[in-house]
């Protein structure tokens, strides 16, 4: 997704030959999804893993490309900004034990990164958004140098012709204007990339769909901005606005390019086509190289390089990916949670989530005729703003009440079916059940990332003003995130 391009300008020529290109691609991957035996195989999973880097003060630390060159391993490659890293997980076989092996991963990258970081006086933050960044960490050179990064900021300003506004509300609120893409590398996530067979890819990715607001409700990491107090996830509605496009926030009836989506889906190329219907292009480079209907003639795999690039730059929260590797294959991306607080707590995430998942798509399909996609969309910001105060509801035909729930409570219906769902698809039990319980207790406790972090600014805040204070915080935060115990475990550090 993160494909690298040659230039950052374009002519009105290379919109038209890359659009051509595009819809040439959605043809050629349709006939490829209906090819006997395309894409099935043993279920994977995999991650990706973003980080911040901080100094000895808890302020970011725009280091990256060096910190990146104190490291020779494959899996780490920059992101965003400057005080921005990514870990590109080994992928793994969804049966027996993914958490453990996933772990293992994240352990032995979130090493390697401190280790290089630390030879640069640096430290590496898992948490949804820096509560220690100010205005100017964003602004002027903050982004990474890289051609894409260019190439997309110019062109989305190119399409909005004005500078991004951010406007986000909660305990305080936040308005402001940006002129690049800048802000949105505040965010940092925790993403799993799952495998998934193209007969079963709509109802595994409806099911999904549906399992995602009960999921984040507990999973918030981000709410703190700019030292604003707002969102339980922050992040969600930092990143919707700091690349859109549109003015006046879709009045025209144009689509934002990072959606929780429009509606329940019946094929995976829906996704792929929507994408291509609602979105123009904003790196329009076209391989030469390839002529797709050739290389996808007499069984070949084309490496439909425009169509993956133009993925790349339509965010969904649970996106669609062609991946022409391991003999070619469909990808589910789940984009909502946040980095951090520990690996615990990013692991039991995703095995509540898949694992509800995986119980509904067991269910008949026709559970979603009843369901209002709307209701669910609403459900998820809901989630993000409010966290496990949140109402949300699910549906009767899932034996779901009239009436919404309180987060909790339904994350207590919930988690039966996420053990279920996991046990079905071959987790073993040791694996699944402990992060099960974690999340469990996140739920029923409220004691979440984003609810620690802002009863540990209030404290501070008592006898420091809220610059020092969100100092402090980061500080305390970090030293229990290291030591890796849980965040529903963590106590009220000494003020």
């Amino acid at each position: 997704m993160g494909l690298e391009i040659d230039r950052e300008d374009f002519e009105a020529d290379d919109y038209t030959r890359f659009e051509a290109r595009l819809r040439e691609s959605i043809d050629v991957l349709g006939a490829l999804l209906e090819r006997p035996g395309f894409g099935e195989g043993r279920a994977t999973i995999g991650a990706e893993l973003e980080v911040s880097l901080v100094d000895d003060d808890a302020r970011p630390l725009p280091f990256n490309h060096v910190v990146l060159a104190e490291t020779v391993d494959p899996r780490l490659t920059y992101e965003l900004d400057r005080f921005n890293l990514e870990s590109n997980l080994r992928y793994g076989p969804l049966r027996g034990a993914p958490f453990a092996a996933l772990r293992h991963e994240c352990v032995g990258a979130l090493e390697e990164m401190q280790r290089a970081a630390s030879v640069h006086g640096g430290r590496v933050a898992m948490v949804g958004i820096l509560p220690t960044l100010v205005q100017s960490d964003l602004d002027g050179d903050a982004m990474t140098e890289s051609l894409r990064y260019r190439a997309l900021s110019k062109s989305l300003r190119r399409l909005r012709k004005a500078p991004f506004l951010l406007d986000i509300r909660g305990e305080d609120a936040l308005r402001l204007h940006g002129e690049s893409v800048a802000y949105e590398g505040a965010g940092t996530s925790f993403q799993l990339h799952l495998r998934v067979s193209p007969p079963r890819f709509a109802r595994a990715y409806n099911a999904l769909q549906l399992a995602t607001p009960a999921a984040l409700a507990a999973a918030g990491n981000s709410p703190i901005f700019l030292g604003h107090r707002l969102w339980a996830e922050t992040r969600v509605a930092l990143f919707k606005q700091a690349v859109d496009p549109r003015r006046g926030r879709g009045a025209s009836g144009a689509l934002s390019r990072v959606s929780f989506g429009e509606r329940w889906i019946d094929r995976a190329l829906d996704l792929f086509t929507e994408n291509v219907t609602h979105h123009p292009p904003l790196l329009p480079v076209v391989d030469a190289s390839e002529d797709p209907r050739g290389a996808a003639a007499d069984g070949g795999l084309p490496r439909l390089r425009e169509l993956r690039l133009h993925q790349g730059t339509v965010w969904r929260w649970n996106r669609a990916i062609y991946d022409p590797a391991a003999g070619g294959h469909l990808r589910i991306e789940l984009r909502a949670f946040p980095a951090g607080p520990t690996v615990t707590d990013m692991l039991a995430n995703i095995a509540f989530h898949i694992g509800v998942a995986f119980s509904v798509a067991q269910e008949d399909p026709a559970w979603k005729e009843d369901v209002d996609f709307e209701g669910v969309h609403g459900d998820f910001y809901r989630a993000a703003q409010s966290g496990l105060d949140a109402p949300l509801g699910w549906p009767k035909a899932l034996g779901g009440p009239d009436e919404p729930l309180s987060a909790p409570a339904l994350i207590e219906r919930l988690l039966p079916l996420a053990q279920g769902g996991l046990d079905r698809a071959g987790v073993d039990r040791e694996d699944s059940a402990p992060l099960l319980a974690c999340f469990e207790r996140r739920s029923r406790t409220g004691l979440t990332g984003a609810a620690w972090q802002r009863r540990q600014l209030a404290r501070a805040e008592a006898t420091r003003p809220r610059g020092e204070a969100l100092a402090w915080m980061l500080q305390r935060y970090l030293e229990r995130s290291e030591a890796g115990d849980a965040v529903d475990g963590w106590d009220d550090p000494p003020l």
